[in-house]
């Protein structure tokens, strides 16, 4: 990690939780989420990277929320 990055392993576990149930109550696959979106998702999904701020706003943006309506979903 570089020197001066936080990394909240349990937000970030929260985050990828909600990220999952949103693709899935859309019947969404990885692959669909790819496709309109150019975004990996896979691998925010399994943990492995610190997911920016941008991306969520695409990603809320992507599941038709505002990044408000996506944080108050975070039980962090």
């Amino acid at each position: 990690m570089a020197k001066g990055q936080l990394k909240n392993d349990e937000l970030i576990k929260q985050i990828v939780l909600l990220i999952k149930q949103l693709r899935e109550e859309r019947d969404l696959t990885q692959e669909d989420v790819y496709n309109d979106t150019g975004i990996h998702i896979a691998r925010i999904e399994s943990a492995r990277v610190n997911v920016s701020i941008s991306t969520l706003h695409s990603l809320a943006t992507y599941f038709e929320m505002s990044l408000e309506e996506f944080f108050q979903r975070i039980k962090a």
